[in-house]
């Protein structure tokens, strides 16, 4: 399970700054209030997240393996799994696994880039990240790096289908109504995730993509949001 460090949330001027053009005609829901009525709901999927999960690893055991020997190939004296912190329900912190898609030292280098930062609000992403190694290139495309997320599902850190899980420095610029996709467990996929055009969309797109899951979640979405991922990793939507 994560550990019981949150994420502090400290206003700053960027967050106050979106809460004015975007939300200040709104109001944040009680998490009790996103909860409402989603009892059964929620023991359900429990338990279906833990079969998906453990199902998934058997069946893709084999092929993951081979994946990790590919990038254990194409960056030798580096772990094929990268583990990293990341915000989970109600502020904690998890880690949270993928199959290795940049060099090494990537954290220590992101500076080198920041200015080059292709998104809005606290995100970071550019399209040609020179951090990323060759093989990297492949599987974020096709989404194969998010495959080892299954044991954080295994685990309870996740669920199948929920807001894909914000990195701590990201959280901490939060606004209150932003902060609302905490109250759920983050997912491997989500609406945002199987846009065709998902990283052209702006960060308050995005936001509102998720706020609008958290109040629409049910079995039949969850189902479709699944089918519609496979379609995403098919046609390479990923990064």
């Amino acid at each position: 399970m994560g550990t019981q460090s949150e994420v502090q949330i400290e206003p700053d001027a960027a967050a106050e700054s979106r809460k004015k053009l975007y939300w200040s005609d709104r109001e944040a829901f009680e998490r009790d209030e996103i909860a409402r009525g989603k009892k059964y709901y929620r023991m359900g999927r429990h338990a279906q997240d833990m079969l998906f999960s453990l199902l998934a690893l058997i069946v893709l055991a084999i092929p993951m393996a081979i994946v990790a020997l590919i990038i254990w190939i194409d960056s030798p004296g580096a772990s094929p799994i990268f583990v990293q912190d990341r915000v989970g329900r109600d502020g904690k912190i998890f880690k949270l696994y993928k199959f290795r898609s940049m060099i090494p030292n990537a954290d220590a280098r992101l500076k080198e880039v920041l200015d080059q930062n292709e998104m809005d609000g606290p995100v970071f992403k550019i399209k040609e990240d020179p951090r990323v190694t060759r093989v990297g290139r492949f599987i974020r495309r096709t989404s194969i790096d998010e495959l080892p997320q299954l044991i954080n599902i295994l685990k309870g850190n996740m669920s199948i289908v929920g807001p894909r899980p914000a990195l701590p420095r990201e959280v901490e610029q939060y606004t209150a109504y932003e902060r609302q996709r905490l109250y759920v467990l983050p997912g491997l996929t989500c609406y945002w995730q199987v846009q065709p055009n998902r990283n052209a969309l702006t960060f308050h797109q995005w936001m509102e993509l998720d706020l609008k899951y958290l109040h629409d979640r049910n079995f039949w979405l969850d189902w479709k949001l699944i089918f519609q991922t496979i379609g995403a990793v098919l046609g390479m939507y990923g990064a």
